[in-house]
C-alpha cells in the first residue's frame, strides 16, 4: 500500500498559461525551440505564471498529432530552431530562414546534418558531447534511428509492411540496414542531439526564470512507431505485427460514437512480468525534460476499453483491468516521488479516483463542463479540491469565447448566475473563476488570455482534419494588458 497520500507535484498555489510549442510565432511552418520560447517565457512571468504547459513533444505522423508520435522518447524534429545551424556554419551563409516551409525544413536539416558530421571528425569537444549524447540515449535512440532511416528508405511504408526480416527484426538483416543507410541514420541522430540540447537551454532558462515545464504523454503509443517495432510482445498485435484489438473510448461529451484511436493496446501481463522497465524508462525520459507531466487518459491505469481491430468506432467494446496501482508503484521505487497529474475526464469510477489518491496524483477540473447541471457538478468551483489542476478549458475544447457563444442559453445562463457576471465579462470572469479555485494549480490556454475565439480552437477530438495548426501571430510584449489583467489576478488569489 502507498504511504504517501499527500501530494509534493508542485510545492505551492500556482497558474500555467497552455501553449504548444507549435503555436509559437517564427520564421518556420510552426513554433520551434528558438528565441520566441524564451521570449514567451519573459511575457508569461511579466502575468505571473511560473508553470508553461504544453502537448506532447514526439515526431508526428502526417496529420500532425502529438498524441500520435513516431516514438515515445524522441523529440520532433520539426520543433528544432534552424538558425543557430547557420550561425555554426552548418548551413550555406546565404541561406533564408524566412518563411521555411515543411518541405525546405526538413531539406534544411538533411543539408546541416552533412555539415554537422564533417565538423564532428575534426572538433573533438563537439564529437566528444554527441559521443556522450548517443551513449546515454542508445536504450531508445538506436532503435529509433534504424526505425526512421527504414520508413525514409521504403517510401514511409508502416512497419509491419516491411520485409518479414525487418519486420520480425532479424539481427543480421538489421546489421546490414545499419550499413546501408548509416547517412539517413546519421543525419537522425544529429536531429536529436540538436532536439535535446534545444530543449535544455529552453529548461534552463525557464529555471532561471523561476518557470516549470508541464508536459503530456499520451497513454497510449502509435501502432507505427519505433516502440512498437522494438517490442512488439508487450502490445496487442499479430505475428504479422497487425493489431488485434485497439485503443478508444466509448461514447462521451465529445463523441456520440466513442472514439476509435487505433492504437494498439498493451500486454500488462508481459510488462508486469519484465517489471514495468519499458514504462520505468519511459516515464525517467519524460522527467529529464519536464518538472511535472500529465498522464492523458489515465483510467486506461485502472481499467481501459478494449475495440475489436475489425470495428471502425467506439460503440463496440469492452472494459478490461489494468495493474496500475502495481505501475505507479514500481515507479515511485524507481523513481522516487512522482510529479504526475491523471487526466482523469470521460468516465471517472471510483476505482479510478481511488488509485489517482492512492498515489496522490491531482486531478483536473474543467469549468466548459461546470454549467448547465446540477450543484453537485464535480466541475463546479466550489466543488473543487486543493489537490486538483483547474482549467478554464483545454487544448480539446473550444476556446472560452467559443464555448460560451455556443452554448445553450440555459448554460450561459447558469455561469453568468454562479459567477456573478454579465456575458461581455466573458472570458476573463471565467479565468478568475480558475484562479481563484482552490485547486493549487490553474491552467489557462492563450487563447483565452486573448480573448479569441473559436477560430483559433485547436483540436476537434476525433476528427483528423484542421487540428493542430493555430498559431500566435506575436507573442503579447510584457507590458500587454492581458499580463497585467493577469497579474493582478495572480496576485489576488495568491498564485
Amino acid at each position: 500500500m502507498n504511504q504517501h497520500a499527500d501530494s509534493t507535484w508542485i510545492d505551492r498555489r500556482s497558474s500555467a498559461i497552455l501553449l504548444h510549442i507549435t503555436s509559437l510565432p517564427g520564421p518556420f511552418h510552426k513554433g520551434v525551440l528558438g528565441e520566441e520560447a524564451f521570449q514567451f517565457i519573459d511575457a508569461m512571468v511579466a502575468g505571473g505564471f511560473r508553470v508553461w504547459q504544453f502537448l506532447p513533444l514526439g515526431p508526428t505522423h502526417s496529420h500532425g498529432s502529438p498524441y500520435e508520435s513516431l516514438s515515445t522518447f524522441a523529440g520532433n524534429p520539426e520543433l528544432i530552431d534552424l538558425r543557430p545551424c547557420l550561425a555554426s556554419g552548418w548551413l550555406p551563409q546565404d541561406t533564408s530562414l524566412e518563411h521555411v516551409s515543411a518541405e525546405q525544413h526538413a531539406a534544411y536539416r538533411k543539408q546541416a546534418a552533412h555539415q554537422f558530421w564533417l565538423d564532428a571528425q575534426s572538433n573533438t569537444e563537439l564529437a566528444q558531447q554527441v559521443s556522450t549524447f548517443q551513449t546515454q540515449h542508445a536504450y531508445w535512440l538506436d532503435d529509433f534511428a534504424l526505425f526512421s532511416a527504414l520508413k525514409s528508405a521504403s517510401n514511409n511504408a508502416a512497419w509491419w509492411q516491411w520485409s518479414d526480416d525487418l519486420r520480425t527484426r532479424n539481427a543480421d538483416a538489421l546489421q546490414v540496414a545499419r550499413e546501408t543507410h548509416n547517412t539517413l541514420i546519421q543525419q537522425v541522430v544529429f536531429e536529436q542531439f540538436l532536439f535535446d540540447t534545444q530543449w535544455q537551454g529552453i529548461k534552463t532558462y525557464a529555471a532561471s526564470k523561476g518557470v516549470q515545464l508541464f508536459g503530456d504523454l499520451p497513454i497510449y503509443v502509435a501502432h507505427d512507431s519505433a516502440d512498437v517495432w522494438a517490442d512488439p510482445q508487450f502490445f496487442t498485435l499479430d505475428e504479422s505485427g497487425e493489431c488485434t484489438e485497439v485503443a478508444g473510448v466509448p461514447p462521451d461529451y465529445f463523441s456520440k460514437t466513442g472514439q476509435r484511436w487505433g492504437n494498439p493496446l498493451y500486454r500488462w501481463d508481459v510488462l508486469h512480468a519484465d517489471g514495468f522497465d519499458w514504462w520505468v524508462k519511459r516515464i525517467a525520459h519524460q522527467l529529464t525534460r519536464m518538472d511535472m507531466l500529465r498522464i492523458d487518459h489515465f483510467l486506461a491505469l485502472e481499467a481501459f476499453w478494449v475495440i475489436p481491430a475489425e470495428s471502425d468506432t467506439g460503440l463496440v467494446g469492452e472494459w478490461r483491468k489494468a495493474p496500475g496501482a502495481a505501475l505507479l508503484q514500481t515507479l515511485q521505487d524507481k523513481l522516487g516521488n512522482l510529479p504526475l497529474i491523471a487526466e482523469d475526464l470521460g468516465t471517472i469510477t471510483e476505482e479510478v479516483t481511488a488509485l489517482r489518491k492512492q498515489f496522490g496524483l491531482p486531478g483536473m477540473k474543467i469549468l466548459h463542463f461546470a454549467f448547465g447541471g446540477d450543484d453537485s457538478n464535480p466541475y463546479l468551483p466550489h466543488n473543487h479540491e486543493e489537490d486538483s489542476v483547474v482549467y478554464t478549458g483545454t487544448h480539446d475544447n473550444d476556446t472560452t469565447m467559443g464555448w460560451f457563444e455556443s452554448s445553450d442559453e440555459h448554460v450561459q445562463n447558469h455561469a453568468l448566475n454562479v459567477l456573478h457576471a454579465k456575458a461581455e465579462d466573458m472570458p476573463w470572469v471565467l479565468i478568475e473563476a480558475a484562479l481563484a479555485s482552490p485547486a493549487r494549480l490553474a491552467v489557462v490556454p492563450i487563447q483565452d488570455i486573448l480573448e479569441l475565439g473559436t477560430e483559433a480552437k485547436f483540436n476537434t477530438p476525433g476528427t483528423l482534419g484542421g487540428n493542430w495548426s493555430w498559431r500566435l501571430d506575436a507573442i503579447p510584449s510584457s507590458d500587454h494588458v492581458c499580463w497585467q489583467k493577469s497579474h493582478q489576478l495572480n496576485q489576488t488569489y495568491n498564485r
